[in-house]
């Protein structure tokens, strides 16, 4: 397998959009130890590929140049490296590659064995590939930023999602084109113990605050400066009223308990359409003017 050619997306250098893609013929990749090697089944566009493609993130991602893209992919795995002892060829699985190394939108990847989790067979490729990145961000934002119990049991909380329509989700509406929604106020009056934002525009924080509870927490998934800023400065201040930035950490069992849920009916993964590895410019387009609402799907 080793002297196989495969398809794949790359970009030479940062910037350029969708149009800065391009296809290419790359060797597949050999699993080294604790590695298994994926036949990717489908693969899910996240904010944080474009920011890598536009060097916000540079020198330090991607790892090198030339840069295969995407880190949510589903598949059946065609070969185990060294040292892995959780899987087997022919094992379908969902995996988080990494930022730094990509390889989601090829027909094949490699992926480390702690990242990767079984997929059964009532959840399909789509729905699983749309899970790592958007729903670790959502779990970890909600179970440990904001300690909600997923059992039900608790405090509850009243919480605000800004750019709901994207992969985290949505419960009641508010539309941000009304003064009320532009404003972030409440339908019903109340104040957010909790604001998880994960909106690609920026709020400022002189327009979450005044919608907070005494103690209420904006939880920033999409951090940048100006957050980072506010998150010190609240802090050395010791206001009670906070932003916290959120860093993915992704574990497996999070992972595993994300598909488990969806295999249950309890979790859907709303897919906003399915795109061709041979049209994957399209989907990155689309994705990134943000003309979409839950996750966009590349399969080769």
């Amino acid at each position: 397998m080793v002297a196989k050619l495969i398809h794949a997306v790359q970009y030479k250098s940062y910037g350029g959009g969708p149009s800065g893609l391009k296809h290419v013929e790359i060797p597949i990749p050999t699993p080294k130890k604790d590695d298994v090697l994926l036949k990717v089944e489908a693969a899910s566009l996240n904010p944080g590929d474009f920011k890598i493609q536009k060097g916000m993130a540079r020198p330090f991602l991607p790892s090198k140049l030339p840069h295969t893209p995407v880190t949510d992919v589903a598949g059946e795995i065609v070969e185990v490296g060294q040292g892995v002892q959780k899987f087997k060829v022919g094992d379908e699985v969902v995996a988080l590659l990494t930022y730094s190394n990509g390889g989601g939108l090829a027909e094949f990847a490699a992926a480390k064995e702690k990242s990767v989790v079984s997929r059964p067979p009532e959840v399909s490729a789509a729905e699983g590939a749309g899970l790592p990145v958007a729903g670790l961000s959502a779990h970890q934002a909600l179970t440990k930023a904001a300690g909600i119990k997923l059992d039900g049991t608790g405090q509850l909380k009243n919480i605000l999602i800004t750019g709901a329509a994207g992969g985290v989700g949505a419960d009641e509406v508010l539309d941000y084109k009304t003064t009320e929604g532009e404003a972030l106020k409440s339908p019903l009056g109340r104040k957010y113990d909790f604001v998880i934002h994960s909106a690609s525009a920026a709020i400022p924080w002189s327009v979450f605050e005044p919608n907070l509870s005494a103690r209420g927490k904006v939880i920033d998934l999409t951090p940048g400066a100006s957050s980072l800023f506010t998150f010190l400065l609240k802090k050395i201040t010791f206001s009670k009223k906070r932003l916290v930035p959120l860093m993915i950490n992704a574990k497996a069992e999070n992972l595993d308990c994300l598909v488990q849920l969806v295999k249950e009916g309890k979790l859907k993964t709303v897919i906003d359409s399915n795109h061709s590895l041979s049209k994957a410019e399209d989907a990155w387009a689309k994705r990134i003017n943000s003309q979409c609402t839950g996750k966009i799907i590349v399969e080769p």
